[in-house]
Order: structure tokens, then sequence, then C-alpha cells
């Protein structure tokens, strides 16, 4: 047994050569490489490959991306349109329900009653869709707005005033669903 326990003594204990070798710093071997003319054209070639490669990259992402842009608003597009076409359509339940108004003498009548209950409701469902009532009387006479069918002369009213709406107009948002019909003074 104490045989086996010397060799394991000796297995444990370093040995001096290679503890010494192993602190010494190893020397760096630089490698030296010749390239060939033919080797760096080729390199050259490969580094222009690649080159064009990584251009044809970005030009197919930055097209995508704009493919994917232009889609978004070609949607966006469509709903607004769609809204428009379907708002517009609506427009003239509107003036007939104001004519239904103009026609009632009476106050107390329940059919007025009802019929105001109904164009109260009808404009706060086109209030509730962005639709606006484009304001008229008293302004200045505007031609992206104002769709001028009449004119008068009237000395109180400023020049190219509006006196009288004849058609409501509509805005939604900044777009005009329906030009106003206006009689203009001066």
């Amino acid at each position: 047994m104490a045989e086996e326990e010397k060799k394991e003594e000796q297995a444990e204990a370093p040995v001096p050569e290679a503890a010494a070798a192993a602190e010494e710093p190893k020397e760096a071997v630089e490698e030296v490489f010749t390239v060939t003319k033919e080797q760096m054209e080729k390199m050259e070639a490969l580094a222009q490959q690649l080159s064009g490669q990584q251009d044809k990259f970005l030009r197919l992402a930055a097209e995508y991306d704009n493919y994917r842009k232009r889609t978004a608003k070609e949607k966006e597009n469509i709903y607004t349109d769609a809204k428009i076409e379907t708002l517009t359509a609506m427009l003239p339940v509107y003036d007939n329900l104001e004519r239904a108004l103009a026609q009632f003498g009476d106050d107390d009548s329940p059919h007025k009653k009802g019929v105001e209950m109904i164009f109260t409701q009808f404009k706060e469902s086109l209030a509730k869709l962005g639709v606006t009532a484009i304001d008229a009387v008293g302004q200045p006479f505007d031609p992206e707005k104002h769709n001028a069918v009449m004119h008068v002369e009237d000395e109180g009213a400023g020049e190219n005033t509006v006196v009288e709406i004849l058609q409501q107009g509509f805005l939604l948002g900044d777009k005009v669903l329906r030009f106003a019909m206006v009689k203009v003074a001066n």
C-alpha cells in the first residue's frame, strides 16, 4: 500500500519542468501569406459582387417599405371614399326632414314634434360620424365651401357676404361632402 500512496503523491505533485514551461509566455508566431495577382483579382471581383448584392438588398427593402406604406394609404383612402359616398347618399334625407319642419305652422302639433325628434336624432348621428354643417350666413363668400346661386343687393350686408342658405352644405373633416347653396349680397 505504501507504494500506491507514493504513486498518488507523485501524480498529484506538479512536475517542475512542466510548471516552468507553463509560466513562460509563448512566442507569437507570425504567419506570412502570399497572394498572387490572380487571387487578388478574384477577391476584388467577389467584393464587388458582394457590394452589388448588398445594394440590391437595400433597394428591395426600401421598395417593400414603400409598397407597405402605399397600400396602407390606399386602404385608408378607400375607407374614407366609401364613408363619403354613404354620407352623401344620406344628405337628401336631411333636406327632406328640414323641409318637413318648415311646412308645419302649429308648434303644438304632435307630428311636428315627432319630425323634430327624428331630425335631431339624424343630426346627432351625422355628428357622431364627423359630419359638420358649413356655417355660411353672415360669413364672406368662400368658393371652396359655397355655391352662389343667387345675388342680391343689400345695403345692410357687406360685400360678398352670404345672406341666406338655400341648401345646407356639409364637411367631413376638411373635405366638402356637399357645397352650401347660398344667396350672396352685393
